[in-house]
């Protein structure tokens, strides 16, 4: 029997791109192929506006932007959970909160105190998507530099990275000629859990990111194709990353 499995992805998300749509996608077309697992739904969950990081705009914006975005999408969703915390949180309890709701919520057979804000990014119909299984993983989806991160000193502590790879696992999407196995292989805590890592390699490569994007739109350059359209329109609404000019056609 197939293992449900939710895939979750934390990041800034300054702004949305279609790559990080496009991430879910090739996750879980690789998750499916392996004949292990089952993903019955995407979580996107942007950081709260005290992550500090340069160029941040605000949670509110970030958040309209990312349901726009999604409006016509079919499977992944939005928690605005982190986002709404009183603080930046780590990782680690990103993934335990939104793995507890679950495991709550397929208990409960009256769906008895559920939180309608968990309601918004839990996938449609999980009790018949699960059947009679109830083991559904959340898993956290990342690029290849979050991995890589773990070996950064100070950055994250030991017993934040046990929990996430080895009570929930990675997804990593990365690309060709990046040498994570050796990465892996150089952390004892990384090969302890090697089996709950799967890295998935993007043959089609799109090297969109937000700092490009938002670059683009300081200059008056197009952004059209990389972003969603409705985003597009948000941005230039709201003059966001010094978007005034910015040119759409």
């Amino acid at each position: 029997m197939r293992t449900p499995v939710i895939l979750l992805a934390s990041g800034c998300f300054n702004p949305l791109t279609n790559m990080h749509l496009r991430m879910f996608e090739i996750a879980r077309d690789h998750l499916h192929r392996m004949g292990q697992y089952d993903v019955i739904g995407g979580v996107i969950s942007p950081v709260h506006d005290a992550y500090g990081k340069k160029e941040l705009i605000s949670a509110t914006h970030r958040l309209n932007m990312i349901k726009l975005a999604l409006q016509d999408n079919d499977w992944v969703k939005l928690s605005d959970w982190e986002a709404k915390q009183e603080s930046w949180t780590r990782t680690r309890q990103i993934l335990q909160h939104h793995q507890n709701v679950i495991n709550a919520y397929l208990k409960s057979e009256n769906n008895i105190n559920v939180n309608e804000a968990d309601l918004n990014w839990m996938p449609d119909n999980i009790h018949k998507q699960c059947g009679t299984n109830r083991g559904v993983v959340v898993k956290l989806l990342c690029g290849a530099d979050l991995l890589e991160s773990f070996g950064t000193p100070g950055l994250w502590a030991d017993e934040d990275i046990e929990a996430i790879v080895g009570e929930h696992g990675l997804v990593v999407i990365t690309r060709l000629n990046v040498n994570l196995p050796e990465f892996i292989y150089n952390s004892d805590i990384l090969t302890k859990y090697l089996a709950n890592i799967m890295i998935v390699t993007e043959f089609i490569r799109n090297e969109i990111s937000s700092t490009k994007i938002r670059r683009a739109l300081r200059r008056s350059e197009s952004v059209k194709y990389l972003i969603p359209d409705k985003v597009i329109d948000y941005i230039n609404k709201y003059s966001l990353y010094g978007s005034q000019n910015t040119k759409i056609f």
